[in-house]
């Protein structure tokens, strides 16, 4: 794994303009310099480093934490918005707004007390904004253009200051032309870390941070189409789809929690298997001990967050995903008839002396789509996808796996690989005599027969030559 040197960059901002309310521009001592980094790996977790009340920091998938300097007795990040390049997983890339060159923008953790100080430039081609999503602050430092301040202009650096009043987990993103930035990619998580232990918060081995968004982006494109309102075709955990959504590890019988916030357009009811979990908090912050049942899936609706713990007490690969079956594909369309049962065989020969690359599929279900092959525009992939190590998992989107190992390292975040099963342990075909079953009504289609044997397709896959430079 990358460490946090491989691929931090320290850049010198020229020319920012500050402007707050309430702050005092000889209490700054100028800017921080900003962070940036472009890997779409899942980094190290940033330790505290100033000696303040230690604490258990996050990781967040595939994605980082904002370093931070001390200046007279306040935490000062450095936020950037511009444009980035966001690889959504190996193979395809987004043209979308974040910050510090990712989206989502790099998690900024704290502790509950802190007096935090945030600079936010602006490398957008139009203004921008910031709102602190769940957090308790002045009125004037709630980041709704137009209302609580001036809208920060191109080129323009504004300074937000707050204390982190109570611990838990916010979100943060703009609350300027929402309808394009939070389409573009503009989002990232804020975790309050508890200053002294909390009677509702436990200590835990692992913290992962989760948050879901959706783009809507034609195949062959890069940009989202930001006038979308429900028909998004890639759903996303950190602005990653399967398989490039890094999977979660643990150690057998670690405690982990999992943080999943919501800036989508629709409600997400996240599965994970093997494991029975309690939500623990919410955006409200953490639940009463009294108030928690076990589940295996939580529902997290817009704008929402939800905080799952368990004990990952059983070995294995385990699945986790969005039970909304349609998030868990990539680049699929919604305007597709289902063809299962209608026989194509005669016309799609004919066809094919006009157009031989011609294919259908989709008549015995979309399996098959996993084994056919077939010419892909540039900068996308397959709807379903994805290897594991007895064929094709056919899912994407918003789907990673539970990793659990009894001989990991403690603090070890690497992918083990996969999973050796233990004899017994593993479903298996049945070879012995098989009784009869009674003939049920016949029919004279083909194609509702059973497809036991994945024919050879006579298509190979081709991607066109990327021209985009």
């Amino acid at each position: 794994m990358a460490t946090r040197r491989d691929f931090m960059k320290m850049t010198a901002l020229a020319g920012g303009v500050m402007a707050g309310s309430s702050v005092s521009n000889s209490a700054l001592g100028g800017l921080p310099e900003p962070v940036s980094q472009t890997s779409p790996d899942t980094m190290d977790p940033l330790q505290p480093h100033d000696g303040s009340h230690p604490y258990n920091p996050v990781v967040t998938l595939n994605g980082w934490s904002l370093p931070y300097r001390m200046n007279k007795g306040f935490k000062e990040f450095h936020l950037v918005a511009e444009p980035v390049v966001r690889e959504l997983a190996p193979g395809m890339e987004a043209n979308l707004w974040g910050y510090n060159g990712q989206s989502p923008g790099p998690t900024i953790e704290v502790v509950e007390g802190d007096k935090v100080r945030i600079f936010l430039t602006n490398r957008l081609p139009e203004h921008t904004s910031m709102h602190w999503h769940g957090q308790r602050l002045p009125n004037g430092m709630d980041g709704v253009a137009g209302l609580n301040q001036p809208a920060v202009m191109p080129g323009k650096t504004f300074v937000y200051e707050f204390e982190a009043k109570r611990p838990g987990t916010f979100m943060y993103h703009p609350h300027a032309d929402e309808m394009t930035q939070m389409a573009m990619g503009m989002m990232g998580f804020w975790v309050t870390h508890p200053r002294t232990k909390h009677p509702w918060i436990s200590e835990v081995d692992r913290d992962y941070c989760i948050l879901l968004n959706a783009f809507d982006i034609v195949p062959g494109s890069a940009t989202p189409q930001i006038m979308t309102m429900l028909d998004f075709n890639l759903w996303a955990w950190n602005s990653r789809i399967f398989p490039g959504i890094s999977p979660l590890v643990a150690r057998k019988n670690e405690r982990v929690r999992v943080r999943i916030g919501n800036l989508t357009m629709t409600n997400h009811p996240i599965h994970v298997h093997g494991i029975e979990f309690q939500v623990t908090g919410t955006d409200g912050g953490p639940t009463p001990p009294e108030s928690r049942w076990s589940e295996v899936t939580s529902d997290i609706a817009v704008g929402q967050m939800r905080q799952i713990e368990f004990i990952a007490d059983e070995e294995g690969d385990w699945a986790m995903h969005c039970h909304k079956s349609h998030h868990s594909m990539n680049a699929m369309g919604h305007d597709i008839p289902t063809l299962i049962g209608v026989d194509h065989r005669g016309i799609t020969k004919k066809i094919q002396k006009l157009v031989p690359d011609y294919m259908v599929m989709g008549e015995r279900g979309m399996a098959d789509m996993t084994e056919m092959t077939m010419p892909l525009p540039d900068n996308t992939i397959p709807m379903m996808t994805g290897k594991g190590p007895y064929g094709s998992v056919e899912m994407g989107g918003m789907f990673s796996m539970l990793k659990v190992r009894a001989d990991l390292k403690p603090g070890d975040y690497s992918d083990p690989g996969w999973f050796q099963h233990p004899e017994g342990h593993q479903a298996f075909e049945y070879t012995g005599e098989l009784p009869e079953i009674s003939e049920g009504p016949s029919s004279t289609n083909g194609l509702m027969e059973a497809n036991e044997t994945p024919q050879e397709n006579q298509f190979r896959a081709i991607r066109p030559k990327d021209k985009r430079g």
